[in-house]
């Protein structure tokens, strides 16, 4: 284009080519030839840029260029840029007078080869800087959404340059998914993560900076959103997500009518829909959590898939215990630590796991019992008083019982410790609530306590 402006042929086909290209308005483009051109006819003739005087470009028969410049007459030739002789006035308009203006128009071809190159450097300056603010805007409005690009080559070892049709992306070594690595040319999904004007080592001062990933939690839940049709149509909502990229990631799920099991929506028939996404992620685990506003069945979704055998939970502490079997530990716990860490994180709990063997180990001592009881659902002291009075020995008197303990004994026709004592460790673990390890647990509190409780 800027071979054609110099020689002023076919200025608008040029204009229309390189506004239909770069995507820019064509007017906008013409008013950064007008102004450029001003621009430098103005450094030309000496004249401060913020001048008022009214210099202004026109395209003449579509294809020529003319820079009108307002010129007073004066009685002599003068050297001043804005002024010009009556005679040379005369020459345009015979019925000029003096200290009338008058409009003299000349092609950008009699300006000096100095001047053109200047107003070249400018247009060229000015329309990178609208092309690079016609793309900020596209692309920010497409902050946080899912795109494709092709990989095309790694920039000081570890961060990627992706190609993104318009522009040039970005993917840093942390936004990477750990483990993957591409040929040049090969496609590739991403989010588009920030988007911004700065300087950068590589465009330089003002630059456009569009910041790609793959490893954020958002990443993940774009892709579930593209292939899980009752995401995208609201009747499943994605709560929340926690993730450690090319590890795990866990995301809870709920639905928005009764009719509809959020977990097997999003995992599809044999798991279809559930493995495309691990695919696209390098076959990392996925954990689909149903989300519940109880916080113990809350946390026990979340530590799957380890099975909880007891669990116990402070709100006001934020602060959980869970039990679980031996040979479950290291399945609750994940690799590295992966899968307490986001049920946690999800949680907004403290969570501490314990296999079975460790608790009954721990909670052997009276003292332990009673750490515990205070730690977890304490029993106010009002709260005691108000109980309503039973035959024989009130369960309460049983250190180490914890008030949810006790609930869950009543509830299963258990009121006292004289009816407790005739239970047996596999009757006490078929009570709603109870199970194996709470059983165990109750019998030892038994064994140790119930001496005292006679003597009394």
């Amino acid at each position: 284009m800027a071979k054609q402006l110099s020689g002023n042929e076919n200025i608008f086909e040029a204009v229309q080519q390189f506004s239909a290209e770069r995507g820019l308005p064509r007017e906008a483009v013409l008013n950064v030839i007008k102004d450029s051109l001003v621009s430098a006819y103005k450094k030309k003739l000496g004249i401060p840029q913020d001048d008022s005087v009214q210099i202004h470009v026109e395209f003449v028969d579509k294809n020529e260029v003319v820079i009108v410049v307002p010129r007073v007459v004066v009685e002599s030739k003068s050297n001043h840029p804005l002024e010009i002789s009556l005679e040379e006035a005369r020459e345009i308009n015979p019925n000029i007078q003096i200290g009338e203006t008058i409009s003299i128009r000349e092609k950008p071809v009699q300006l000096s080869r100095i001047v053109s190159n200047q107003a070249r450097q400018i247009v060229f300056q000015k329309l990178k800087e609208m092309e690079r603010d016609q793309l900020y805007k596209e692309f920010k409005a497409k902050e946080g959404e899912l795109t494709h690009g092709y990989f095309q080559r790694y920039i000081d070892k570890d961060t990627m340059s992706i190609d993104l049709g318009k522009l040039e992306g970005i993917m840093p070594k942390k936004e990477q998914n750990p483990g993957e690595r591409y040929k040049s040319g090969e496609r590739l999904k991403a989010i588009i993560a920030k988007v911004e004007i700065r300087k950068d080592k590589y465009k330089g001062e003002g630059g456009l900076v569009v910041t790609l990933s793959r490893a954020s939690s958002d990443f993940v839940k774009k892709l579930f959103e593209m292939e899980i049709p009752e995401i995208y149509d609201g009747l499943v909502q994605i709560i929340d997500i926690a993730r450690t990229p090319g590890v795990r990631t866990k995301i809870v799920v709920k639905a928005s009518r009764g009719d509809i099991d959020p977990v097997g929506a999003c995992v599809g028939a044999k798991g279809v829909r559930i493995q495309s996404i691990i695919r696209e992620l390098g076959n990392e685990r996925i954990d689909i959590i149903e989300y519940s506003d109880d916080p113990v069945e809350y946390i026990t979704n979340l530590i799957s898939p380890a099975k909880v055998l007891e669990i116990k939970v402070d709100s006001k502490t934020k602060e959980a215990l869970i039990v679980v079997s031996d040979d479950s530990l290291s399945l609750a716990i994940g690799s590295g630590g992966s899968n307490v860490k986001l049920a946690a994180q999800l949680a907004r709990y403290k969570i501490d796991i314990k296999s079975a063997s460790q608790y009954s180990e721990e909670m052997k001592t009276p003292e332990a019992r009673a750490r515990l009881e205070r730690l977890f659902n304490p029993v106010p002291i009002e709260e005691k008083q108000e109980e309503p009075e039973e035959e024989g020995v009130s369960l309460y008197e049983l250190p180490g019982l914890t008030k949810r303990v006790i609930s869950l004994l009543e509830a299963g026709g258990i009121k006292n410790v004289e009816t407790l004592i005739e239970m047996n460790q596999d009757e006490l673990a078929k009570i709603p609530g109870i199970g194996k390890a709470t059983a165990e647990q109750i019998m030892n509190i038994l064994k140790e306590s119930v001496e005292l409780v006679e003597e009394e």
